[in-house]
């Protein structure tokens, strides 16, 4: 089967397995298959071999995560990334799917709404409002990791200037919206006109790629960048969002993070003049964040002048489980991978974990473990530049 997967890229990887203790699905099973070595060895007698498509093959490849934290790992730079991409959306078009899961045109038809921002709003008042009424089953409630009280209203971003464009995306803005008021904040501290991007630029086609509608997933990105102005630097707070918008969109995207870091003076003249907040700050890395940009760092830089101390987990960035639509489709092997996680932060010990992606913080949140609030960097440093430490509030 022809898996449209670049061969070079194919054989680029020596099978040292080197990558084996940065995937979060192998170390939970110990199985070569859940393995991105053991993936690559699939594809291979797949797509050059033409080896049957079983439902072992299938489980392997539809269990990754896509962390995409065996890169930084490899020494021979093999693009996973690329290859996994590749292989799902192939297999997702051909028809062959897991027995139970979506087929191709059901998953487009899911995904839909993420494209129609009024309508996803819409649902999600209501789903807020079913919420309230507790007519939501706890189980439902806890695999879609629902935040603890949806917003049943959103309070209307606004523009500020043209400095720079503040991507809103969807289910982001729709569930956490206050995360982009938090970082219109921060940069109109720094000195910045922001530009929300609003329905202008609804959604970038990430959480499709996952799905393996790879030419929804690149389109979508693509329509982000032509519905919005040239020349103008795109910020994003979704860790998920800004990978794939750096990947595909063909603009100049930043994390929100590392565009303020990269502004030194101006970070220094507002943490100047705030209060530092008296907490100890556990940094979780969004996969998407530390292993595909590789800007992790600058969430410790821009936090470090906010709060008391910044804690580093123990686990080397290791996934947390979310995933985009993961947690939901593969909800116990993204428990498994999350108890490593919330583990890990009960070991530091922190006020609050700090985490710039949303599916990451509402995938900890949900955590019966979890007894801290979990926040978005933008959100702890527009508490400081406010003076307000009820951002513990879970």
């Amino acid at each position: 089967m022809d898996l449209r997967v670049n061969e070079t890229e194919l054989a680029s990887c020596v099978q040292c397995g080197l990558c084996l203790s940065s995937c979060p699905t192998y170390r939970v099973t110990g199985d070569e298959t859940m393995s991105p070595r053991g993936r690559i060895a699939l594809m291979r007698e797949v797509h050059l071999h033409d080896a049957p498509v079983t439902p072992e093959v299938l489980d392997s490849f539809e269990t990754c995560i896509q962390c995409r934290g065996c890169e930084p790992a490899c020494p021979s730079v093999v693009p996973y990334g690329h290859l996994i991409e590749a292989t799902r959306g192939a297999l997702v078009d051909a028809g062959t799917v897991r027995r139970g899961r979506p087929s191709r045109r059901l998953r487009r038809l899911a995904l839909t709404v993420l494209t129609q921002p009024r309508l996803l709003r819409i649902g999600s008042s209501m789903l807020a409002l079913a919420q309230r009424a507790r007519l939501i089953p706890p189980p439902i409630e806890r695999r879609l990791a629902l935040p603890a009280r949806l917003p049943v209203r959103r309070t209307p971003l606004r523009a500020s200037g043209t400095d720079v464009y503040l991507f809103t995306g969807c289910v982001m803005d729709a569930w956490q919206r206050d995360v982009h008021h938090a970082t219109q904040r921060v940069l109109e501290a720094a000195g910045f006109g922001v530009t929300p991007t609003g329905d202008a630029a609804p959604c970038c086609g990430a959480l499709h790629l996952h799905a393996g509608l790879t030419s929804d997933g690149v389109g979508r990105a693509t329509a982000v960048a032509a519905g919005l102005e040239p020349g103008i630097p795109i910020v994003v707070d979704s860790a998920g969002c800004g990978a794939h918008l750096k990947e595909h969109a063909g603009r100049e995207v930043y994390d929100a993070a590392e565009f303020l870091a990269a502004h030194p003076d101006r970070l220094a003249r507002i943490a100047a003049d705030v209060t530092v907040l008296d907490l100890v700050v556990a940094v979780q890395d969004p996969c998407h964040l530390r292993h595909v940009q590789r800007v992790h760092a600058a969430t410790r830089t821009v936090l470090t002048p906010f709060v008391r101390a910044i804690a580093e987990l123990d686990d080397n960035g290791l996934c947390c489980g979310a995933g985009g639509a993961y947690s939901v489709l593969e909800p116990d092997m993204a428990r498994q991978v999350r108890d490593r996680k919330t583990a890990s932060i009960a070991r530091v010990a922190p006020d609050v974990v700090a985490s710039a992606n949303p599916g990451c913080s509402m995938h900890l949140a949900a955590a019966p473990e979890m007894t801290v609030a979990v926040r978005h960097p933008m959100e702890l440093i527009a508490a400081a530049l406010d003076d307000n430490e009820h951002i513990l509030s879970r």
